[in-house]
Parts: C-alpha cells; structure tokens; sequence
C-alpha cells in the first residue's frame, strides 16, 4: 500500500431523512470535517463545499 498522496481526498456521502451527509477526510492528515445539506443538493454541490470546508480547517491548523 503506498503513502497518500499530497491534496488526496477521501468523500462519504450519507442520506438521513431529508438531509445529507458529507464527510470529507484528508488522506496524508487524517483532519476530517462534515457538512449537512438538504437531499435536494447534488452530491457535486456537497462535496465541493465539504472539500472547501476541509482546506479552510487544514489551513487553520498549519498545513498547507
């Protein structure tokens, strides 16, 4: 198994009730942040905001 790749996200997506679930993980860090967004949202819109969400808290703790 090799290292994780610089940048390298890993996304789960999960449907409760009328909401959904995104939880973005950094590969190399491990630094994980959640969002929440209607059912009505696409997965893309979701993830894209989790994954914003996910630099923003890196950035926040000194990684680049």
């Amino acid at each position: 198994m090799s290292a994780p790749k610089a940048g390298e996200v890993y996304i789960e997506f999960f449907t409760i009730g009328k909401q959904m679930k995104a939880v973005a993980v950094d590969a190399a860090t491990g630094v994980e942040v959640t969002v929440f967004g209607p059912t009505t949202v696409s997965q893309k819109e979701l993830q894209n905001l989790a994954v914003q969400k996910l630099k923003y808290r890196l950035g926040k703790l000194g990684h680049s």
